[in-house]
């Protein structure tokens, strides 16, 4: 990790410039000098912990082509109903629209073009040990717990079993390069509380129209919500637009006061999503945009798709 103050987190690896959470894209995020590199961690059907950002593997992979009978009612195909070995023989390829056809970010790689594949938990964390080990830059982890409850409610406790592993790899106190991050502020509290994990942990808010969890994003924003969270995190993870307003006389961003009502219980903040291609309303560059949000909100850590951006708006030093 570099000693720029804020800390420059590569969202799903480097995958402004590669198929998201492939070890191809954590490589590169390595190389352009990422401070952190994320890791969204889903359950298979055989209870092994696998690199993905959602539970579905139908926008990423050939899934509906190799098995094209495993989807449920929904028309979806879940993680939760593959074994490990089967999930290994899908092909990952740039996240594709509903229509399955389409890509998301029709300018970053061609989506259905290589031979990528869907990696471990562990495999990937060994992976970035590895880069650590021959480059001698120190990046740390930045692994998320998707759908704790939903989860449990398929018959696996996913966060036991990823506190477990972390530990099993070296990663156990405030001082080791990670932050464990969920969207579930009672499995937070639970998994600091009786879990009594030591990590460095952030509490992620997102919309409560996204079905994530149970938890009120809207009241969690608030100061005093921010307060009791300060017990048991040690920063927030926002979104973009819960940081910012557009004014109505000039159409410049303006601060809701976020960042600084979590900087007084003591929290840092780390927001996302920083990509170039999806700038947020008021900005013109993804460099402008990150300069912006660090010099005027103050802002500890971005979430970006593009690495080499972001530190480039930051001074280039990776």
């Amino acid at each position: 990790m570099s000693d720029r103050t804020t800390q420059v987190i590569a969202h799903r690896g480097a995958c402004g410039y590669l198929p998201e959470h492939t070890l191809e894209a954590k490589a590169y995020a390595h190389a352009l000098g990422a401070d952190h590199i994320e890791q969204d961690i889903v359950a298979t059907r055989d209870d092994e912990l696998v690199i993905m950002h959602d539970i579905h593997l139908d926008r990423v992979t050939n899934v509906a082509e190799r098995y094209p009978n495993r989807g449920r009612e929904d028309g979806r195909f879940y993680v939760r109903d593959f074994d490990l070995e089967e999930i290994r023989s899908l092909v990952a390829w740039e996240r594709r629209a509903a229509d399955g056809v389409t890509a998301v970010f029709p300018n970053r790689f061609p989506t259905g073009v290589g031979a990528f594949r869907v990696p471990t938990l562990r495999e990937e964390i060994k992976f970035i040990q590895g880069l650590n080990h021959s480059t001698g830059r120190q990046v740390g982890i930045y692994p998320e717990i998707k759908r704790p409850q939903w989860h449990r409610d398929e018959g696996v406790d996913i966060s036991r079993q990823v506190v477990q592993l972390l530990d099993d790899l070296g990663y156990r106190t405030k001082n080791d390069p990670c932050y464990l991050q969920c969207f579930d502020a009672a499995e937070v509290h639970r998994i600091r509380h009786d879990l009594g994990c030591q990590l460095k942990m952030v509490q992620l808010i997102g919309e409560n129209s996204w079905g994530e969890s149970d938890t009120d994003y809207d009241e969690l924003r608030k100061p005093e919500a921010l307060r009791l969270l300060a017990g048991t995190v040690e920063g927030i993870g926002p979104s973009i637009g819960h940081l910012v307003t557009l004014n109505e006389i000039d159409g410049n961003p303006v601060s809701l006061g976020l960042v600084s009502a979590a900087h007084a219980e003591g929290l840092v903040v780390h927001a996302y999503t920083f990509r170039a291609d999806q700038l947020a309303p008021g900005f013109d560059s993804l460099q402008q945009m990150v300069r912006w949000f660090v010099d005027e909100l103050k802002l500890d850590g971005v979430f970006t798709d593009f690495p080499d951006q972001a530190i480039e708006a930051l001074g280039g030093q990776p």
